[in-house]
């Protein structure tokens, strides 16, 4: 079917919108879902040990465990994605995880407490590259930061929420003999789920597969990532697309969003517990007041994804979120709980934009050969942090008593992966590629 450059450009935003409308939205809430199932036991810290006996130290290691299983089994699910397709494979992962996190409820010791945390690892792995992935299949550099702005939008919603939903969730204590968070578990859970199997009937593994496109559009969506495939691979030497994955500039990749997990998951699982300092809280202010930092950076996060639409080169933006999370978390370390939650607030905004702002650049400057298996590696061992900082939280809290030092370190690790982002250059093919969707940008 051939296009006038006018028609082709209508079909290609007419495409574009849909996606926007149908599958942007989709991903979000199963990233609400995704975020609530893995960091809900934040709001259940005190009541775990109370009830099962579990510890600072032991919440911490449990808490981090889930993401040693997540770097095991990143990878390998990201593999049999692409051999099933992200409609079965994205269907079976979250409705696996859905069912490990309603588990959740029948914790009764700290051992049992690693396992459903390592297994809800395991389950979840391939989730998030997986939808990254599926942004490089269907959507032009010149709309993909947006979109995973969006998406990444799904986690601080679900921080948002996660407060003002567990609280009364665990409000429900002694109802039908269940406590409270076993009743937060197993709801939580179960949304999971339904939510996964929805997923099912809504997504499709190719572009060429959506009846809701037409003719027209598919042809101006497939040729449009063609043409991007071609600029990206224009450096490729050849040999096997897992040599390339060897490469100095995939570590960095890893430790940049190493050092932005550190911050995302400290804050996702030790927040609620900061926020408790502030005299006379209780299980639903603190869920309130939990949720202001992540209400900041849903704000924060679109801003910054439209912006590095706009510019193409996304590294000045991700150095000055870097900054900003650095800045933020030091001065929250030093003051006051209620002046620190207001600095907190102007950290999430900064690491919570990092994240969408980092993803872009190496989709955009990855080549197509090895984008997913890269995105898994990077997303695997980057997770690690989510190991590192609620464990080191834990360990430091209940030798301390405070996780002052905590935070401390996690600005000093912001610092760092600022500095490091400007060792990063712009390849010459994904410069020519960001000319090349200009005007689909405007």
């Amino acid at each position: 079917m051939s296009f006038t450059p006018d028609q082709h450009d209508s079909a290609l935003s007419s495409a574009i919108g849909k996606i926007f409308r149908r599958i942007v939205p989709l991903f979000v809430i199963m990233l609400i879902c995704n975020q609530l199932n893995r960091s809900n036991i934040g709001y259940a810290e005190s009541h775990l040990e109370a009830d099962v006996g579990i510890g600072a130290a032991a919440y911490g290691f449990g808490a981090g465990l889930f993401f040693i299983a997540y770097a095991l089994f990143e990878l390998p699910s990201n593999v049999l994605m692409e051999r099933f397709g992200a409609k079965i494979w994205l269907t079976r992962i979250m409705v696996s995880w859905g069912l490990v996190s309603a588990a959740m409820a029948l914790v009764s010791s700290p051992e049992m407490f690693y396992v459903l945390r390592f297994l809800l690892g395991a389950a979840e792995a391939g989730f998030f590259p997986a939808v990254l992935f599926y942004f490089t299949r269907w959507l032009p550099d010149s709309h993909r930061g947006r979109a995973t702005a969006l998406f990444v939008a799904g986690s601080s919603i679900a921080a948002a929420i996660s407060g003002p939903l567990s609280g009364p969730l665990l409000s429900m204590d002694g109802l039908l003999g269940a406590h409270g968070w076993q009743w937060m578990f197993g709801l939580e859970g179960a949304l999971s789920v339904v939510v996964g199997i929805i997923a099912f009937f809504f997504l499709d593994a190719q572009v060429r597969d959506a009846r809701w496109l037409t003719d027209g559009e598919k042809d101006a969506l497939t040729s449009r990532i063609a043409a991007e495939d071609v600029v990206k691979s224009s450096g490729d030497r050849g040999g096997s697309r897992w040599r390339l994955l060897v490469q100095p500039k995939l570590l960095l990749f890893c430790w940049i969003y190493f050092a932005i997990q550190l911050s995302i998951y400290a804050n996702t699982f030790w927040l609620p517990s900061i926020v408790r300092r502030i005299d006379g809280t209780n299980d639903v202010t603190v869920g309130l007041l939990s949720s202001l930092p992540w209400i900041c950076a849903i704000v924060a996060m679109y801003l910054a994804g439209r912006a590095g639409d706009r510019m193409g080169d996304r590294r000045p933006l991700l150095v000055i979120a870097l900054l900003t999370a650095a800045v933020g978390t030091w001065l929250a370390a030093v003051v006051s709980p209620w002046p620190a939650l207001v600095f907190l607030c102007l950290a999430a905004m900064g690491f919570k934009s990092a994240s969408p702002l980092f993803w872009s650049i190496p989709q955009q400057t990855l080549s197509p050969r090895i984008v997913a298996p890269a995105i898994a590696v990077i997303n695997s061992l980057g997770n690690l942090g989510g190991f590192v900082a609620p464990f080191g939280f834990g360990v430091l809290k209940e030798q301390t008593g405070t996780v002052t030092y905590g935070l401390y370190a996690l600005a000093f690790a912001s610092l760092l992966a600022a500095g490091s982002v400007l060792v990063l250059r712009s390849r010459s093919g994904a410069r020519r590629a960001a000319d090349a969707n200009e005007p689909a940008a405007r």
